[in-house]
């Protein structure tokens, strides 16, 4: 597989993220050849590293901790490695994630491997302020602010004499502040014990009062958003690490506490509520999308949603009004396209394994006015579109009415061919046979328009093409066009 670059958007702290060389000293436990190679590695797995080329740097340092395992040195350049490659995944955005996907470990997996290769380090070196710093990054990774905060504390007590602790303690009280602030100073309120409401009902995961708790098996609570967000990636309590087998399907509010948090904090739980429902329904010119393909309206698809980012998006979808926009990469411009189709979830089945089995189907269209990444998936704001048209009552609207009602005789001389054709071969398109039978009346030319054109093959940026057009006669004549080219076969889609 080739190697990602990671770009250095991912570093830290400058020189103080960097690897340390392996120091080349006799060693009683060690052959002088066991200990070039271990040397001719490190030197690789160094460059590696200053290169951005992280997978390649942890292979290095993984061999050469192959050859001389509990090395301190090796064990904290690893989890550098291992901390930058999940920083780089923590901050990528949706955009980057839709035209240039990464495979591999997610951000949490790397970041509990970084915290295994520091602590080892520590308990190795205890003196050395830089283990403290790794150990600290990978907490704060995994957002377990308070364990951050304590390490940071243990590696600012390292006797301050020591040429490391003169190295590294001023970027260890940086770290220390700019946790501060990202734990909202939650830090400092259990340090002094005079919080203004007991921090037991705070959830671990956004640092904020408990909205509809959830207690795991292992005795956590958490929003029930956020534990099933975190288990979008990995099936595991966030706090300790327990493995978790619960679902949303199977899992109950927490009735107790929830009645507590409501009856003591009411503002602060009022608030919460709002936010939430705020992120269930967007409004009526705010749509989450999906990006995947030109969906037209009447068109029915089955869709798998197995990642993290989607599964999120579908769990709040299903709380508001079982609608997203569904938009394709446009191929001309290279980002998405500037029309999508509006969907609406008719079928939600949640699967064992967090994915989401869907059946939905196309409702109207809307124009993308502009759009932005909320939680990993894109979310925009739409104008909604319909076909220009005559008149009702004008000679043009009666030519109109006229084009529609002969394309629908065409349709269904069509229609009754593939049924012939399906009773001789059982494999044949049953499905647009079915789809033919919930055919629009005349009297709706825009959306009988969508429904013939959904019955023949067509490319994708021929089905954005028709999702752009806002002319009826003409969606229909290219729909006949397609379907007069397939009639000598009788075949219909």
């Amino acid at each position: 597989m080739a190697n990602t670059y990671y770009t250095a958007e991912t570093s830290f702290n400058g020189e103080f993220d960097d690897v340390e060389d392996f120091v080349l000293e006799d060693d009683d436990n060690t052959s002088r050849e066991r200990l070039n190679q271990i040397n001719d590695l490190m030197q690789k797995g160094n460059k590696a590293f200053r290169d951005n080329r992280l997978e390649d740097s942890i292979t290095c340092y993984s061999k050469a901790l192959g050859l001389k395992p509990g090395d301190p040195i090796i064990l904290s350049n690893r989890s550098a490695a291992f901390t930058r490659i999940s920083t780089f995944l923590k901050n990528r955005s949706a955009a980057d994630s839709e035209y240039r996907p990464v495979n591999g470990l997610d951000p949490t997996t790397h970041a509990e491997l970084a915290l295994k290769d520091a602590e080892k380090a520590i308990n190795i070196r205890s003196n050395s302020a830089k283990s403290y710093f790794l150990k600290a990054s990978a907490l704060i990774l995994l957002e377990r602010y308070a364990d951050a905060h304590e390490t940071l504390l243990c590696g600012l007590h390292i006797d301050p004499l020591r040429r490391s602790f003169a190295l590294f303690s001023n970027h260890l009280q940086v770290s220390l502040r700019n946790l501060e602030a990202i734990s909202g100073g939650s830090t400092r309120r259990i340090e002094h014990g005079k919080p203004q409401r007991t921090d037991d009902f705070d959830c671990t995961v956004c640092l904020k009062l408990l909205f509809e708790p959830i207690t795991t098996p292992c005795g956590h609570s958490f929003c029930r958003g956020c534990l099933f967000q975190s288990m979008d990636h990995g099936n595991k309590c966030p706090m300790c690490r327990t493995v978790l087998f619960i679902s949303p399907r199977t899992c109950s509010i927490s009735v107790t506490l929830n009645n507590i948090i409501q009856k003591n904090f009411p503002a602060e739980y009022a608030e919460r509520k709002s936010e939430n429902e705020t992120l269930s329904n967007m409004g009526v010119h705010l749509l989450p999308l999906f990006v995947m393909d030109v969906v037209l309206p009447c068109q029915k698809l089955s869709l798998n949603i197995f990642e993290p980012r989607y599964r999120l998006m579908v769990r709040r979808i299903m709380e508001g009004n079982h609608r997203m926009g569904m938009v394709v990469i446009d191929s001309a411009t290279g980002s998405i396209a500037d029309f999508a189709c509006e969907v609406e979830i008719t079928e939600c089945e949640p699967l064992p394994d967090g994915r989401f089995y869907l059946e939905v189907e196309g409702r109207r269209r809307c124009r993308i006015l502009r759009s932005w990444d909320q939680d990993g998936y894109r979310v925009a704001e739409v104008e909604w579109v319909q076909d220009i048209g005559p008149l009702q009552g004008t000679r043009e609207w009666e030519d109109l009415q006229a084009t529609t009602s002969d394309a629908a005789d065409l349709a269904c001389s069509l229609i009754r061919c593939a049924k012939d054709a399906a009773r001789a071969d059982r494999r044949s398109r049953r499905s647009a046979v079915l789809q033919a039978e919930r055919m629009p009346g005349p009297q709706d030319p825009e959306l009988f328009s969508f429904w013939l054109v959904n019955l023949v093959n067509l490319r994708p940026s021929e089905r954005l093409d028709l999702l752009r057009l806002r002319d009826s006669r003409q969606r229909i004549q290219r729909g006949l066009v397609h379907l007069k080219a397939q009639e000598q076969g009788c075949s219909v889609q």
